[in-house]
């Protein structure tokens, strides 16, 4: 069944991902779900989040559009995105979004364990951590704090942070180990424009 359910998914994706666009090799099919309960320890769980939407002309940097193949059915459209338009976009925001949760939790930024990060682009992610501590003029950046998994799994858009968090969770990579207590951010970047950070403790 689950074999089954991955190739319904590729179908699915190859029918609104232009296989002629060449960001198209890095788009996946996947998806991620959570259970949240209550606790009544204010130091663990989500600590703090921060959220950010600009839907003004950001609404349209992800767009339906024509197949890049010359003799393609002009009547299919396909999701498309303004690259450099986005990336520019979350470069900005994104560290932004974050150090407003970090100071809402009340946490310091030498505090954070791991960053678990919208696999989208791995030279954009690093940009985040980087303008992130060059807001707290922090030069030195940790080593091993930002797992990444578009090398193995690809960008299956804001799915790839429970996804990258379970294989982390599960010792998939030895490099990133997690224990009770630690803190860690959770950030994404996806169409609107809309940006979610969670400031989270084990």
């Amino acid at each position: 069944m689950a074999k089954r359910c991955l190739v319904i998914g590729a179908e699915t994706l190859s029918r609104v991902i232009d296989q002629h666009d060449r960001d198209s090799m890095i788009f996946s099919d996947g998806a991620g779900a959570c259970i949240v309960e209550h606790s009544d320890d204010p130091n663990q769980g989500i600590l703090a989040f921060s959220v950010q939407s600009h839907c003004n002309e950001e609404a349209y940097f992800l767009y339906l559009g024509k197949s890049n193949h010359p003799q393609a059915d002009d009547t299919t459209r396909y999701i498309k995105m303004k690259g450099r338009k986005v990336y520019e976009y979350a470069i900005k925001n994104v560290p932004i979004a974050m150090k407003a949760c970090i100071e809402k939790a009340g946490v310091g930024i030498h505090e954070v364990k791991k960053f678990f990060l919208h696999q989208a682009n791995e030279k954009m992610d690093e940009g985040f951590i980087k303008a992130l501590y060059k807001l707290y003029d922090i030069k030195a950046i940790p080593a091993d704090i930002m797992p990444m998994s578009i090398h193995e799994l690809g960008n299956s858009s804001v799915a790839t942070i429970p996804t990258l968090y379970d294989l982390v969770l599960r010792g998939k990579y030895s490099e990133h180990q997690l224990e009770k207590g630690d803190v860690v951010i959770f950030a994404s970047v996806g169409a609107g424009m809309n940006i979610n950070a969670i400031c989270y403790r084990l």
